[in-house]
Parts: C-alpha cells; structure tokens; sequence
C-alpha cells in the first residue's frame, strides 16, 4: 500500500507538472478562458491530492484495489459469447395454421445479414466505466460549488436493443445534473419549434439558517468568507455558465478534459485505451481493448423537469443553429421506459425491435429519421395486442408500419408521442403541460413546405421499396 500511494503520488505530481506546461502554451481566442480556466482548477484539485492525509490515500487505495478486481474478473471472461435466445425459439412447435408465416419468419430471423452485436457485454463494460467516472468526478469536486452529478441513466437505440447498424452502436447516457448548495436551476421557456426548449439560470440562493446534518450552512451571499472560497475554486457560475445562464458547449468541454485528464491515473487505463473524440454539445470517447474490440459511448447531460422522465438535454436539434445557452426537452428516458414497459408486457419473442431495427436500417433520405420510424412503432404498439407482434405476424406488422406512415406523410401530420397524448402509460411520468398541451406535428414542415412533401413521398417508395428487397434477398 506505500509503494501504490508513493506511485500515486509521483503520477499525480507529472500530471500537475504537464498541466502548468501546457497552461502556458498558445491557445486560439475561442479557447483561451475556457481551457485556461479548466487547467487551473485542474491544477488546484491535483496540487490538494498531494497533500492528502493518510486516511484519504487509504481511501483511495481502497478504489483502486477494486478496479484492479474488475479488470482481473474482466480478464478470465470470455472474448465472445454465445447466442442461446433463439435456439429456445427454435424448439417452439407451429401453431395450427400459421406453419408458413412462422417459417416465414424464421426464414428472415436467420437469412437477413443482421449486424452483429453484443450488447449485453458492451452494456457491461459500458456501466463500470461509467460508475467509476461518476465516483472518482463525486469525489473530486464534493464540497465544492462545482455542478452536482447523479447516476447516468441509459438511453438510446442501444440499450433499447436496435441499433440498425454495428458500426453505428453508440451507447448514450444521460448525466443529471444538479445545483450545487447554495445555487438552484430556474427553467425558462424558449423557442418551440422544433422542439420545446429551455433556458437554465443559475441563481444563488441564501442558506442562512438552513441545517445540516453537520451543523449549519454557510451562506455565499452573506458569508464573505464563503464567497471568496467560492470564487476561488472551480465554480458552476464561473466556469459553465454564460451571462448566468447555463453553457452546453462549456459545460461539453469541462467533462472532455475531466474524462482525459483522470483517466490518465486510473488503473484501467493499463488495459483500454480512450479517446476523446470531437463534439460540441456532449462527450464522446471511445474506449478499445487491442485492435478488435471498440466500444462508442457518448455523455448527454441533462436537467431533470422536476419528478418527471422529461430532461433538459445537450443533445443536438434539427435547427440549422442552436445557441449554446439553449437545452431542447428530451423525452429519452421517457422513451426507455416506455419500452421497458413493452418488453414486460410482450412474449419472450416479441418481433417489435427486429420490426423497428430493419425499418431504421433501410433509411437513406433526409426527410425521415430513425426517430421517424421509432415514433410510428411506438404508436403501433399502444394500439395493438402485443401478442400480434409474434415473429409469425412480422410481415404483417412490417407492412403495418408502412401504412400508417404512408398515411401519416399524406396527411402530413405524425403526432408526438408524448406531448398531448392521453395513452401513454402509467409508469411514465411526464410533467403537467406535456399532458395539457396539444398533440405537436412532427410532419409541420411537410405542411408548410410542398417540395419537402414531395421528397417525403419519393422518399416513402424507396423506402418501402428498401425493405421488401431485405425481405426477400436477406441484404
């Protein structure tokens, strides 16, 4: 244990030693505050690791000693596993009736070139990496009136089980965000289409009187004292917020270099290596074991609407500009539940994912997006018994999925899924005025723009026309 905390430490004094040197390299005008600023409470939070007393170096010792046990129990799994799901299918007997459908369907289960995942061991790698990120970014900036980080929730295609494409696996995570004390988030409304978005002020509020379990709590605006430590180390007001309002770019950035920064001491990095790739609005890295096995994950972040599954997300909108201070509403974690709420309801070999999988590989147009299609089937499946959704009756679902989009585009109107809609279940919650408000067209601009109609229906035929050849060729 002195041996690793005497390494620790020397690591630790190179690092602090490379972030002074490239302090003082040229930066470009863009930059120069944000990075600066970055390195020099960076530089602060390493020079005070120097100095821990012994029972912190224990505790951090204690960490590393369990990373160094799950990379050894990551070491002795296999490199591949095997896929059992579908052979239980295979030994299911054929109703009466329905012998060719269900041949059919076996027919396009084991012809058509599927890309090949492995979700479930990604997932894995995917959450340690993550909760070891979240532990080390909590025990770093505690105490401190940095922003608050709460467990990542999974979202997306990936951990809804359907990306279309192996080679377009990303595995997104929502991080919520929370004030630090002293400080609350005030939502403002902004601009509606295309999307509901938001404005998040950072307001400080006085904490005279308040108790802790520890005893008082100081208050920055009355404790002059409290200020100048505020001021002092890293600050949500200073270094992720813009005229007071909260940054998505800068809040990107500070994560970037927190994710590049720490991974450089932890343990882990012996065996994978990490890239942070390029993005304005989230983090995205990408994390390789040798030269096979690369795994994509990208951080949105996120402010929660109260009780409710609905976020304030960094992600990207179909605006052509989207300034940084501006958080579109994100119904992701809504959407995860919702088919986590399917999957509870439906048979073991419900055919829904594979329906909505080639549906969104066969997309090549602009006029619709695989949120397009996910927004078509999760309507489908609120409206049919799920026991239609066998893989006997997956031609008939394929077929149903292009008329109600064919009817959709000739009408020119696709409704929102959760925003005016009455049947949305239970178990997910959406906040007062998602549930008040009027169904939102995500097909407006079809209706205002007659060339964008027109490619939609040129667009439909190929994309019908996409299909019926992976059905029947298998590619």
């Amino acid at each position: 244990m002195e041996q690793r905390a005497e390494m620790l430490n020397q690591e630790m004094t190179w690092l602090w030693q490379e972030v002074e040197e490239m302090s003082q390299e040229q930066w470009s005008p863009e930059q120069t505050n944000q990075e600066q600023s970055s390195f020099a409470w960076v530089s602060l939070l390493l020079s005070a690791l120097q100095h821990w007393q012994c029972w912190a170096v224990a505790g951090v010792l204690v960490l590393l000693f369990g990373l160094c046990w799950w990379l050894r129990k990551r070491s002795r799994e296999p490199e591949s596993e095997e896929e059992s799901s579908d052979s239980d299918v295979e030994e299911e007997e054929h109703e009466d009736g329905n012998d060719d459908a269900d041949d059919a369907g076996r027919f396009f289960e084991e012809q058509i070139e599927w890309p090949v995942q492995h979700l479930d061991r990604d997932i894995e790698i995917v959450r340690d990496l993550m909760e070891i990120f979240i532990l080390v970014f909590q025990y770093l900036f505690s105490n401190t009136s940095f922003v608050v980080l709460e467990k990542a929730i999974e979202v997306g295609s990936a951990f809804e089980g359907w990306s279309p494409r192996e080679e377009d696996i990303t595995y997104r995570l929502l991080v919520s965000l929370k004030p630090p004390r002293g400080h609350i988030f005030h939502l403002e409304p902004g601009p509606l289409w295309p999307a509901r978005n938001f404005r998040i002020r950072v307001e400080l509020v006085c904490t005279c009187g308040m108790e802790q379990p520890a005893g008082p709590t100081p208050c920055f605006l009355h404790d002059p004292e409290e200020e100048q430590r505020r001021n002092e180390g890293p600050s949500i007001l200073q270094d992720l917020c813009t005229d007071s309002y909260l940054d998505v770019q800068k809040t990107a950035l500070y994560f970037q270099i927190f994710v590049r920064r720490s991974w450089r001491i932890l343990p882990i990095s012996a065996r994978y290596r990490l890239i942070v790739l390029p993005s304005n609005r989230s983090c995205k890295f990408r994390v390789t074991e040798g030269q096979e096995k690369r795994v994509l994950i990208e951080l949105l972040f996120g402010v929660q609407e109260g009780n409710s599954d609905i976020f304030l997300s960094s992600q990207y909108t179909e605006a052509a500009y989207t300034p940084s201070t501006m958080w579109p509403e994100s119904y992701a974690v809504a959407e995860i539940k919702f088919f986590r709420h399917i999957a509870s309801q439906a048979q073991p070999d419900s055919f829904h994912l594979r329906c909505l999988q080639l549906c969104a590989r066969s997309l090549l147009g602009r006029e619709f997006s695989t949120h397009t299609l996910k927004t078509v089937v999760m309507h489908l499946l609120n409206i049919m018994p799920l026991s239609e959704w066998h893989r006997r009756h997956f031609l008939e679902r394929l077929e149903d999925i292009m008329r109600y989009l064919q009817s959709c585009v000739e009408k020119r109107c696709l409704n929102h899924f959760f925003i005016g809609n009455d049947n949305v279940p239970e178990e997910i919650i959406l906040t007062p005025e998602l549930q008040m408000a009027e169904p939102l067209n995500l097909f407006q601009h079809l209706v205002q723009d007659p060339d964008a109609h027109e490619r939609a229906q040129i667009e439909f035929e190929e994309l019908r026309h996409r299909i019926r050849m992976l059905v029947l060729h298998g590619r």
